[in-house]
């Protein structure tokens, strides 16, 4: 995919971690900062190039291909070499049966916890 402009493509832009392997062998964990189908930027200290491959683990979706092809700094672009389906990655972990962590709950919580009776003070 890297022949073809994809600059017009829908981009989510979100907010989270994945795992990528660098050709030659260096691996790191970076920031996902915008997520399409064709896609990703991603921010992290590690060391690619231009024309580097790469796998990058997403959630939901798990092992991509892709090769870089831009780099400013901390951040750079990486066109897969597959189309994914980057709307899964927004899909809560799990199949739903468990509750989030409390730091990744809504502010407002729609299913709070249940109250032990027996800890309610009596008035």
């Amino acid at each position: 995919m890297s022949a073809i402009d994809t600059r017009g493509v829908s981009r989510d832009s979100l907010f989270l971690m994945a795992d990528i392997s660098i050709e030659g062998g260096e691996a790191g964990r970076v920031k996902v900062r915008n997520l399409s189908d064709t896609g990703m930027m991603g921010d992290g200290p590690v060391a690619v190039a231009r024309g580097k491959q790469v796998t990058v683990e997403l959630r939901n979706i798990g092992a991509v291909g892709g090769t870089v092809a831009w780099t400013r700094g901390n951040r750079f672009g990486i066109a897969f070499d597959r189309m994914i389906e980057s709307k899964r990655a927004r899909v809560p972990l799990g199949d739903g049966s468990e509750r989030a962590p409390i730091y990744a709950r809504p502010a407002v919580d729609p299913e709070p916890d249940p109250v032990d009776p027996s800890r309610l003070r009596k008035i």
